[in-house]
């Protein structure tokens, strides 16, 4: 039997199970990945709203990046919220001490639908230097607005970008991958079908990419199996929490 390749979420908990950690290792499992995971926030959230929110000491944080990257042949990780720009650029820089060659999706977390507030948008400059270290990051439309005014997107030849179409009013749905200079439009798979909104759906999108590139594929078939992962998701209910099968 084939071993499964082995991801860490770098991510914070949901205690609704919708987003975040528990999110991304239910999506690991599904993917046929061995999931790992790293806390770098506590939060008190449901499917609707977040409540409050209390990053964890980056130093512990690093400890436990370390002892995975060590113990464990880690193939992809994934990062979700971070509480800054130097708290992201501390996470990279452990995770490369072992591995440099390991595939880093980072799915900039700037604020929640309800319109939390997760990053330190004073930092934001900052990640100038940073997002070039990272393989794909996976804003949605208006999060890449930020990046965009604040000229923060990636050079593609250096990091993919993978824009997210579930906040567009136009063409919802149809994601954008720019990748050495290419874009290549992923329009929905199916037209036909009713999908509903559902929490954390950013989180199961770029953990499936995550799971997909661990396991060998090009960038471009792992953000069109990933859309496909969603897709599924997001059709699964009507409630604001999807079902992984």
């Amino acid at each position: 039997m084939q071993e499964r390749p082995y991801v860490i979420s770098i991510a914070g908990f949901d205690p609704s199970g919708g987003a975040g950690l528990l999110s991304d290792c239910k999506t690991f499992e599904q993917s046929k990945v061995m999931g790992l995971g790293v806390c770098t926030a506590l939060t008190l959230q449901t499917a609707s709203k977040c409540l409050s929110l209390e990053w964890r000491p980056l130093d512990e944080v690093i400890k436990e990046i370390k002892v995975l990257m060590e113990n464990y042949p880690v193939s992809a990780v994934k990062i979700g919220i971070v509480k800054d720009a130097e708290f992201l650029d501390e996470i990279i820089e452990t995770i490369k001490i072992d591995n440099p060659e390991v595939k880093i999706v980072w799915d900039p977390v700037l604020k929640s639908t309800s319109e939390f507030t997760f990053f330190d948008l004073e930092t934001l400059s900052q990640l100038k230097t940073v997002v070039h270290k990272l393989s794909l990051i996976t804003p949605n439309y208006n999060e890449y607005s930020v990046l965009k005014e604040n000229n923060l997107l990636p050079d593609s030849n250096k990091c993919s970008l993978l824009i997210k179409g579930g906040h567009r009013e136009d063409l919802l749905g149809t994601d954008i991958l720019v990748e050495n200079e290419n874009e290549i439009v992923l329009q929905p798979n199916s037209h036909n079908e009713e999908y509903f909104p559902k929490h954390g759906s950013g989180c199961v999108l770029s953990s499936a990419i995550t799971a997909e590139l661990a396991k060998g594929e090009s960038m471009e078939v792992a953000c069109r199996n990933g859309k496909l992962y969603i897709e599924k998701f997001l059709k699964s209910n009507s409630s604001l929490l999807g079902t992984h099968s």
